[in-house]
């Protein structure tokens, strides 16, 4: 089983449009209504990949009850922590050409009792679970070091924990060694505080992550492909893309798509890697079935193209 955990989960609005064009009326050819945040996309993501999944989340006023019934209608298990605040509504425009536009409230802001309740939620849910995926931002009221806290709490229960977070969160967290950290270029880039321009730069940037106590960094470089850095070394995959439908949630799949392969090694990133391609092929934020993914498609390599150039060097 794969626990999830989702600080600041959202309601999830996304538009298809033609194109944007600021201060006129843009009418959507298309329009789809998601439960949303990166944990949330997980759970969404295993469980169509015929996996059992809890979701936790704090949740509140209608936009949080909306989550809840859209979950239960995919079948999703949550464990629901009820806040007095009311859960964020996020939009994401999503152009013909693949350019995505995303809007994302910054959500309530919990209580002291309300983030011991989390806490302890999740203790309770976590008994059995294979793997705790803690993902996204966090809300108003939850400390950088809350991430921290909760890797140590999941240690000592001996349960492996994988982290998708950004900047003074995911540094704190570093310290209690999390199994598992997946950022994309941009926060890679961010958390080594330089830029990145290249596969190699991007490898060294991963390793650094391993430095300071992360046992292994699944990064995401957008349409360059994934790599992966643990103990044994390098891998980097990529996949063909026929088409760029939207790319909201896509690393959220692929990570999906690594813990329910084992969450280590080169077979694991080549699952990563296609639950990624076939999610940016679908609209809004639908996460792949098993029916989607093309492994044929997806190359996975130990010789690492470090002297590649990004597509989009991240900063």
């Amino acid at each position: 089983m794969i626990l999830t955990v989702t600080p600041n989960p959202s309601l999830d609005r996304t538009y298809e449009v033609p194109s944007l064009d600021r201060g006129e009326v843009v009418r959507a050819t298309g329009e789809r209504v998601d439960p949303g945040g990166k944990g949330v996309n997980v759970s969404r993501a295993v469980t169509a990949a015929g996996r059992r999944t809890v979701a936790v989340l704090p949740l509140g006023g209608p936009s949080g009850a909306l989550v809840t019934e859209l979950l239960d209608a995919q079948g999703i298990e949550v464990a629901p922590v009820p806040i007095a605040g009311v859960t964020r509504a996020n939009i994401a425009l999503a152009e013909a050409d693949g350019v995505l536009t995303k809007i994302n409230a910054p959500g309530p802001e919990l209580s002291a009792a309300e983030r011991e309740l989390l806490l302890e939620t999740v203790r309770r849910q976590s008994r059995g679970a294979d793997w705790i995926a803690c993902c996204g931002s966090l809300p108003r009221g939850l400390a950088p070091s809350w991430y921290a806290d909760l890797v140590a709490r999941a240690h000592a229960a001996g349960v492996r924990i994988a982290l998708d977070t950004s900047g003074p969160a995911l540094l704190q967290a570093l310290r209690e060694r999390p199994d598992v950290v997946k950022p994309n270029a941009e926060e890679l880039a961010e958390a080594v505080g330089r830029p990145l321009a290249t596969v190699g730069d991007a490898v060294k940037a991963a390793e650094e992550l391993r430095e300071l106590g992360a046992r292994s960094v699944l990064a995401s470089l957008g349409a360059d492909g994934q790599l992966l850095v643990d103990d044994a070394g390098a891998w980097f995959g990529s996949a063909r893309v026929d088409a760029v439908r939207s790319n909201v949630g896509a690393g959220d799949a692929s990570l999906a798509g690594f813990l329910v392969a084992g969450g280590a090694g080169p077979g694991a990133l080549a699952s990563a890697v296609a639950h990624g391609a076939a999610a940016v092929q679908l609209p809004g934020s639908v996460m792949p079935t098993p029916a989607d993914l093309d492994l044929g498609a997806v190359t996975v390599t130990a010789e690492v193209p470090v002297d590649r150039a990004l597509k989009e060097p991240a900063s």
